[in-house]
C-alpha cells in the first residue's frame, strides 16, 4: 500500500479500507503503511485516515478502495475514489 506515481500530472495514488461512509458524499478511508523502525529495525504498521470525495455514494464501509490526490473540494476533503478493489464480506 504505497504512494505511487501516475504518468498523467503526477497524482498519488493511495490503496485503503473504508471505515466510516455516514456522511454524503464522503468517505473515510484508512491506509495502512509499514516502516522499518530506524534503530531497532522492527517493522511496524502505521495508518492515517483520509476523507475522499464519493459522488455517488457507492462504496460502504469494509470496501477497500483506491483513492486519487484531487484538488481541495473542501477543508479536510483533497481525495476522491477512482477504484472500488473489493466489496466487504457480508457476516
Amino acid at each position: 500500500m504505497s504512494t505511487e506515481e501516475k504518468a498523467k500530472g503526477g497524482k498519488r495514488t493511495l490503496t485503503g479500507t473504508v471505515v466510516s461512509d455516514k456522511m454524503d458524499k464522503t468517505v473515510t478511508v484508512l491506509v495502512e503503511r509499514t516502516v522499518t523502525h530506524p534503530f531497532i529495525g522492527k517493522i511496524m504498521r502505521r495508518s492515517k485516515k483520509y476523507h475522499a470525495h464519493n459522488e455517488d455514494n457507492t462504496v460502504h464501509a469494509g470496501d477497500v478502495v483506491i483513492i486519487e490526490e484531487c484538488r481541495p473540494l473542501s477543508k479536510t476533503k483533497t481525495w476522491t475514489v477512482t477504484e472500488l478493489v473489493s466489496r466487504a464480506v457480508s457476516a
